[in-house]
């Protein structure tokens, strides 16, 4: 089992940046690939990131394709979303999760864990 905690959240500007980490306890992160998912007020969670277990494949949403980025460093067993050009409509509460055996990146039923989520809200 492990456990996740999200950090990193906060308010920024619109076109600004931000750099969420998801730091895991228990089990080595190397076990599990990894999600990130947001859910805005009203609104069903969403996929927005995914990586594989060694980091070689990452998936993600087309809203934030060529802004956001997600990278993990085993060895810290932390994985992180770097999240740059800001924009009013990614405001949502940001969740990692793990899985450890993944059928769909997309999917948030496949993941096994959650973090309790950490806020981001983008202001104009």
């Amino acid at each position: 089992q492990v456990q996740l905690v999200e950090s990193g959240g906060g308010l920024v500007q619109a076109g600004g940046s931000l750099r969420l980490s998801c730091a895991a306890s228990g089990r080595t992160l190397s076990a599990y690939a990894m999600g990130w998912f947001r859910q805005a007020p009203g609104k069903e969670r969403e996929f927005v990131s995914g990586i594989s277990r060694n980091g070689g494949n990452t998936y993600s949403a087309d809203s934030v394709k060529g802004r956001f980025t997600i990278s993990r460093d085993n060895a810290k067993n932390t994985v992180l979303l770097q999240m740059n050009s800001l924009k009013p409509e990614d405001t949502a509460v940001y969740y990692c999760a793990a899985v450890t055996s993944v059928g769909s990146y997309y999917i948030g039923r496949e993941y096994d864990y959650w973090g309790q989520g950490t806020q981001v809200t983008v202001s104009l």
